[in-house]
């Protein structure tokens, strides 16, 4: 069964928005940022942008001018003054201590001691519709803005040229040098999403199709039960009721698969909520092999949990989404590109939100260890590096484990309780 509906989207979710704001606490307003007159003809660079995989040796010229770009993300950044408060909070928030232990933010109240003000986010958004571009969807935490619009409009409005590359046999599209802005607004500026289109690769890997004979061992849920000694846990109760997961995705999938699974292992019914952030990307074999992995186990482990699959074109943009939605505690991703593509202040941004608001994000560390950016090499022969977004200290990297035969049945290891988060 293909999935072609999506029953929650932004606007079914305002409702939700609407509570929340009603329930928020009240803060001081931020302060105004943006002072001076925004000219497009004063502009600033805006560095970091420029992905490393659009070499000049791989350039096949410029993109055809009307070449649509969907969701193109500009990222706001908080002032010196709101970053320090908001370390401190993220501190005091661990603290048992603290009057603030554990009480987490709305991303409406984030807005109100972390984002921008009111004025500064209305006079970017009317920047943008001035240079002709749609604004898509303007953050909840006032912390970024999504529009779109063509190729044309883009390296008008943000200095730079959008060309077509071939890397690896395949071809992408990128900006060629970092985009600027108008020189008010440089000031509130992160970075950008969606210049280019070197999406997180998947982690899963593709083996052939093996018989009882072949030697190779599959777990199915019932054996992660035993392995992982969560048994007690169901025993207890904790199954996942009353708990979400977010997972995110970078492909279609078909309900059918996820039924499938388990109805073979005995799980009830439980199909995930599609979360759609803006383009379908459609189907595509390995993100969507990934996608049942994350989805399947999740709700194996979990059975009785909500899970959002939250999912477009990029599985990090996904996951920003995700925040904003703000509809479950826990962020599962498992894609991943070489830490050097990605600036980590412009992410901390976003993963520190995430945390603000109590939720976990959890990276798949993949199978490359210290050789994360070697793509084609096994060893990290060119120094050592590692996936993002794993190797964000607001992240949590969960790498796979070693099972060692012990008594024919199982493996023993000694991570008994990695699982138990999930369910509790």
């Amino acid at each position: 069964m293909q999935v072609k509906s999506f029953p929650i989207t932004f606007k079914s979710l305002g409702f939700v928005w609407l509570l929340s704001v009603g329930a928020a606490h009240a803060f001081a307003a931020p302060p105004d940022r943006i002072t001076g007159t925004v000219d497009n003809r004063r502009a600033t660079v805006i560095p970091g942008n420029i992905s490393r995989l659009a070499q000049p040796s791989a350039d096949r010229g410029a993109v055809d001018p009307g070449k649509q770009m969907d969701y193109i993300v500009l990222l706001f950044k908080p002032s010196a003054a709101q970053q320090a408060e908001l370390d401190q909070l993220l501190v005091d928030q661990q603290n048992p201590s603290s009057p603030r232990f554990h009480q987490w933010l709305t991303p409406e109240e984030f807005a109100d001691q972390f984002g921008l003000s009111s004025g500064d986010q209305s006079k970017a958004v009317a920047w943008l519709h001035s240079e002709g571009f749609q604004v898509k969807h303007s953050a909840r935490g006032r912390n970024w803005v999504a529009f779109s619009g063509t190729a044309a409009q883009v390296s008008a409005a943000l200095h730079t040229s959008i060309h077509r590359f071939d890397v690896n046999g395949e071809t992408h599209f990128a900006n060629t040098t970092e985009p600027s802005v108008p020189e008010a607004l440089a000031g509130v500026v992160g970075g950008f999403l969606g210049l280019n289109d070197f999406y997180p690769k998947p982690h899963a890997v593709l083996v052939p199709d093996y018989n009882s004979s072949s030697g190779a061992h599959y777990l199915a849920p019932g054996d992660f039960e035993t392995i992982y000694d969560i048994t007690p846990l169901y025993q207890a109760g904790f199954n996942g009721t009353g708990q979400s997961i977010a997972v995110v995705g970078e492909s279609d999938v078909l309900l059918s698969d996820l039924q499938a699974f388990r109805t073979r292992y005995g799980l009830p019914a439980n199909n995930p909520k599609m979360l759609l952030y803006d383009t379908d990307p459609g189907f595509n074999s390995a993100d969507q092999v990934e996608a049942n992995l994350d989805l399947e186990w999740a709700g194996a482990i979990a059975p009785a949990a909500t899970i959002y699959y939250v999912y477009g074109p990029d599985a990090i943009t996904a996951a920003v989404a995700a925040v904003d939605y703000n509809v479950a505690p826990v962020i599962s991703i498992s894609f991943g590109y070489c830490e050097i593509d990605f600036d980590p202040l412009f992410y901390s941004a976003i993963t520190q939100q995430a945390n603000a608001q109590g939720i976990t994000i959890l990276s798949a560390s993949g199978d490359t260890g210290a050789a994360g950016c070697h793509e084609t090499e096994p060893l990290a022969t060119r120094g050592l590096s590692v996936q993002f977004p794993a190797a964000l200290p607001q992240v949590t990297g969960v790498g796979g484990t070693e099972f060692v035969e012990s008594n024919g049945a199982y493996w023993g290891t000694t991570n008994s309780t990695a699982f138990s988060s999930a369910l509790s």
